[in-house]
């Protein structure tokens, strides 16, 4: 899952990147108005969910959220204001934004509305089936073949995507992108360490494997 956080105070804008980071979501942030706008609207197929504060320099964050809105009526937007009073909140939510938290916030109220709000996004489909292997994301489970298997959070975060595209061939340059939230040149053989490590802790000696190499391409999970 990938977030964009525009924030223009420092300490809350790491706060909220270091806890997500840790919870295993890629994460942007834009320290102003116009940068976050600019970002917002080159990559909004890119980003799950937006954290915009209300109050920004340069372009507010109305300004930012009705501009998301034009472009793309679904991707939920959080904001995230000083501002406490019953008819700001009104007028935020009206002019697109699916939640607001106020300041100063703990990290654990705004992830459960993250998650909420990435739950609907995804028809709340929370667990994720195919080739004998289950994920649940809201328990952070897996499973293979009824047998319980402890992931890294990285090859958690691995999994899921393969299981998300179930079927597809996912591309060794998105997977890099959407997991590792790496967007230039990389050598990104580090996939190929982390198919291995799964494929040790998920396959079943002597069956083929769950993740097929499609050759010079990526990887897939078919159902």
């Amino acid at each position: 899952m990938r977030v964009l956080i525009i924030e223009d105070e420092a300490s809350i804008a790491n706060f909220v990147r270091d806890g997500l980071q840790e919870e295993g979501f890629a994460v942007d942030v834009a320290a102003n108005g116009k940068e976050g706008m600019q970002l917002a609207l080159m990559n909004l197929h890119e980003y799950d969910i937006i954290l915009l504060d209300w109050m920004l320099p340069g372009v507010s964050g109305i300004e930012i959220c009705r501009a998301i809105r034009q472009e793309n009526r679904f991707i939920p937007i959080i904001f995230l204001t000083a501002k406490d009073t019953v008819d700001d909140a009104v007028f935020g939510l009206q002019t697109g934004a699916n939640d607001y938290i106020r300041k100063p916030f703990s990290f654990e109220e705004l992830l459960a509305r993250i998650r909420v709000l990435l739950r609907s996004k995804e028809n709340e489909i929370v667990e994720f089936t195919a080739a004998g292997i289950t994920l649940n994301v809201e328990k952070h489970t897996v499973t293979s073949h009824a047998r319980s298997v402890e992931l890294t959070q990285k090859e958690f975060a691995l999994l899921e995507y393969l299981l998300r595209n179930k079927g597809s061939v996912c591309r060794r340059t998105r997977i890099i992108e959407k997991v590792w939230d790496i967007h230039f040149d990389y050598d990104n053989s580090v996939i190929d360490v982390y198919i291995n490590a799964l494929r040790r802790k998920l396959d079943t000696p002597g069956a083929p494997s769950v993740i097929t190499t499609v050759r010079g391409v990526g990887y897939k999970i078919d159902g």
